[in-house]
């Protein structure tokens, strides 16, 4: 079997794994208890796959196909597109929604947004799509460039009409320890202008970019390990959607496993929660999931905090396993994820005998290492 892992948003000091039980599914088992908390954590939606409800909107594939967006063979990544919209020309998009998707008790502000993007910006599982702000940076006196953020949904967008996308942004701020309050003069342009939308409000998009966290469907039996923190959960969503919630031919011939971390401070924190339990509980031998709660959960090892590194050092066997098989790794989010991920792996290749930088080249040459990072 070959196996894909695909790590994404491993931020230095982010939340790790490890969370209590039952929030977390151990190391020798793919679902654990879920009959109590299953029942109660599947939220009260339609299994049609028609309609989408609340910011998490878990579906269940239809009676029919859903097929029109498909390349021929549905796997073939020739004809992927990039930069159909530029920064000098982009799409006009609209607001559709914006939905805050975590509890009260969570740290910051995480919202769900949908973008009608009118069907002509399509793209791919795994790209993102560029925001252009308005306003001029008055670092540089010009108009603000582009951010970028990971698209959520998959390319037929949450109604599953191809016209809309959706992305998941966290509000930056800065909190400022004389004003004893957030400082609005320092605060992240493009994150607060998303989160501060409103429905039918303009916006102006770029993309789809990028090609590296794109899924390898050749492969039904491909086995995605997928490791994400905060909103780097983004891409994964989308990866789950597409082989669990809708009636894609991916989805149908999927025969793989789906293998999920998710790391972020506490319950409230937790992102599209709803969904993927309602995709576990569907489907039990192709999916698994693992949720670390920093604040909440266990230690690590050391006594410290379980943070990402910590967690995936835990299954190193397994990690290393797969790659051995064939796993792709993938890395997707802030810069400063690297040194821990690296750091972890330098010391399990040593307790193994093997040569980290030289086992890294392999990794790349027979390109299994993927590294999108911001």
């Amino acid at each position: 079997r070959a196996v894909v892992l695909a790590f994404a948003g491993l931020v230095a000091g982010a939340a790790a794994f490890g969370g209590p039980s039952p929030l977390t599914f151990g190391r020798n088992a793919r679902v654990g208890a879920l009959t109590t908390r299953m029942a109660t954590a599947v939220p009260k939606v339609p299994f049609d796959g028609a309609v989408v409800s609340g910011a998490s909107g878990p579906t269940l594939p239809g009676d029919g196909d859903l097929d029109f967006l498909e390349a021929k063979p549905y796997w073939d990544q020739t004809k992927v597109e990039v930069n159909i919209a530029k920064q000098k020309n982009p799409l006009i998009g609209k607001i559709v929604s914006v939905a805050r998707m975590v509890g009260p008790n969570a740290p910051g502000e995480t919202a769900n947004i949908v973008i009608d993007h009118q069907g002509k910006l399509p793209y791919w599982e795994g790209q993102s799509y560029g925001v252009l702000p308005p306003g001029m940076d008055p670092k540089k006196n010009k108009p603000y460039g582009v951010r970028l953020y990971s698209i959520a949904s998959t390319r037929y967008g949450d109604a599953k009409d191809g016209k809309t996308t959706t992305l998941c942004v966290r509000r930056a701020t800065y909190w400022c320890p004389e004003l004893k309050a957030d400082d609005p003069a320092k605060q992240g342009v493009c994150s607060n202008y998303l989160c501060d939308a409103k429905p039918n409000d303009e916006i102006k998009l770029t993309g789809p970019s990028g090609k590296v966290m794109l899924m390898p469907e050749d492969d039904p039996n491909v086995t995605y390990i997928m490791v994400a923190t905060g909103t780097g959960i983004a891409p994964f969503r989308s990866f789950l959607r597409r082989l669990f919630g809708e009636a894609t031919p991916a989805g149908k011939n999927f025969k793989g496993l789906a293998w999920l971390f998710l790391g972020v401070a506490n319950k409230d924190a937790l992102l599209y929660d709803e969904e993927f339990q309602v995709y576990l509980r569907q489907n039990p031998d192709k999916m698994r999931l693992d949720y670390a709660l920093s604040r909440e959960g266990p230690p690590n090892k050391s006594g410290g905090k379980m943070y990402i590194q910590d967690k995936v050092e835990e299954y190193s066997d397994e990690v290393f396993d797969a790659l051995d098989k064939g796993a792709h790794m993938y890395f997707c989010g802030l810069k400063g994820m690297m040194p821990g991920i690296q750091d972890m792996l330098k010391g399990v290749c040593a307790a193994k005998g093997l040569d980290f930088d030289e086992y890294l080249s392999g990794l790349k040459k027979k390109g299994q290492w993927h590294v999108e990072v911001y």
